[in-house]
């Protein structure tokens, strides 16, 4: 390598020197910042997440396992014999990396799906200092709630009401300090009574045999225990720190917020197989394919508030499909809890109140009529922006033999089905 250090100019030649760049000492070695690792405490929500995930899976994992020994009993019950289990899919993968918890989330078909993807009404959330901070902050008690899919997140201070408590020595901390005094400390925190655990837990240390321990050398064991004449069917783990009991009753509204929930997720999917944007407004109706259309009929409807909120427009029913709507794509799903059903996704389309549209022109038909034909005729995204600059008015003056008229939005037309739909809907 060739380095010019020198600019010298003789009879307008320019000369190099012969210099080398020195290249770099031989087995030298950088040395590297030391790394100090510390202990990091995770925010509780983040913590209280982790856990409660833990028991959600346990939880449905044990009422899994429950149909699966029903179906294998060879029981003849109405929903053995509509809704068969594969025992072989279902079992298979059970020691894949994502483990069991996301094969029965993900599992669609027979029995399994009824009890392992409807939310849960409560859990109570059990702490040895004041669990009120969790649900009164603004995110972490909302997002706790969403991502477990649970109705109602209840906190108890009552540390005794539904575990008890037993102290163990953090060996890994201790062994190396305490020497030969391990043995002895270690049989005296074992001792502990839960009044000495709760006192330990408030004041934060205690003293045996002359060593004072802290917070981060007791291990605080929390073990799940029912409660007396208590009824429902609960389920709970926990880390030391935090116990979460599950109720895992459910009811009539649970099952169809799951159905619900399934249905929009298939219409979510098909959504991105469209290649659709998060943008994108279209228009989404089903079509159930089962003989009894009303149980789909039913839960939609009572579910039409969530599923309206989650997809930003409500489901329709098929028969609420325009002449003039274009399909962008249908795709039909069987077995989804027990339910077969087509999705359909269509681009807006212009929806009339003809009584109003036919006042306009004191009940001149052929003017109504040329009116609504205009307006179809009309690029939607332009006049969507009409509307918007015009506060929801625009003025019609265009349309040869006709007189002029302003056209208000959501009264004498609507720019998309579920618009007109949600309008005239009595409830």
């Amino acid at each position: 390598m060739w380095k010019d250090t020198s600019l010298e100019v003789a009879g307008g030649c320019r000369r190099l020197s012969k210099e080398k760049e020195k290249p770099p000492e031989k087995n030298r070695r950088r040395r590297l910042p030391r790394l100090t690792i510390t202990r990091i405490k995770l925010p509780v929500s983040v913590m209280i997440l982790s856990i409660a995930e833990t028991v959600v899976y346990l939880g449905r994992k044990r009422k899994s396992n429950r149909a699966l020994e029903k179906i294998q009993k060879g029981a003849e019950g109405e929903n053995s014999r509509r809704h068969p289990v594969d025992l072989k899919g279902c079992c298979e993968n059970r020691h894949s990396s994502t483990g069991e918890n996301m094969h029965l989330r993900h599992k669609r078909t027979g029995y399994l799906s009824k009890v392992t993807i409807f939310p849960l009404s409560s859990a109570i959330l059990s702490r040895s200092d004041d669990t009120t901070s969790l649900m009164d902050h603004p995110i972490s008690g909302k997002y706790v709630l969403e991502e477990l899919n649970i109705r109602l997140l209840v906190p108890c201070n009552d540390p005794l009401k539904y575990a008890s408590l037993r102290a163990e020595p953090d060996f890994s901390v201790l062994g190396k300090r305490l020497g030969k005094a391990m043995g002895t400390v270690a049989k005296e925190i074992k001792a502990m009574s839960q009044a000495d655990v709760l006192t330990f837990e408030q004041h934060g240390e205690v003293t045996f045999a002359g060593h004072c321990l802290k917070s981060t050398d007791i291990k605080v064991i929390r073990e799940f225990k029912r409660p007396d004449n208590e009824e429902k069917e609960l389920d709970a783990a926990g880390d030391g720190d935090v116990l979460v009991i599950l109720d895992l009753h459910s009811d009539e509204a649970l099952s169809d917020a799951g159905v619900a929930r399934e249905v929009v997720n298939r219409v979510q999917k098909l959504r991105k197989k469209a290649g659709l944007e998060l943008t994108d407004i279209v228009e989404m109706y089903f079509e159930s394919l089962d003989d009894n259309k009303t149980k789909l009929h039913h839960v939609l409807n009572s579910q039409e508030p969530y599923i309206r909120d989650t997809l930003g427009s409500p489901l329709l029913p098929s028969f609420k499909t325009q002449s003039t709507a274009v399909l962008l794509c249908e795709e039909a799903f069987h077995g989804v809890c027990g339910l077969s059903f087509i999705i359909r996704l269509a681009r807006p389309t212009l929806n009339f109140n003809s009584d109003a549209v036919l006042a306009l022109y004191s009940g001149n038909a052929k003017f109504s009529e040329g009116l609504q034909i205009y307006l179809l005729s009309r690029d939607y995204h332009n006049l969507k922006s009409e509307f918007q600059n015009g506060n929801d008015k625009i003025s019609v003056d265009c349309i040869d033999g006709q007189p002029a008229v302003d056209v208000q939005l959501r009264k004498h037309v609507f720019l998309t089905t579920g618009d007109f739909y949600l309008s005239t809907r009595t409830d």
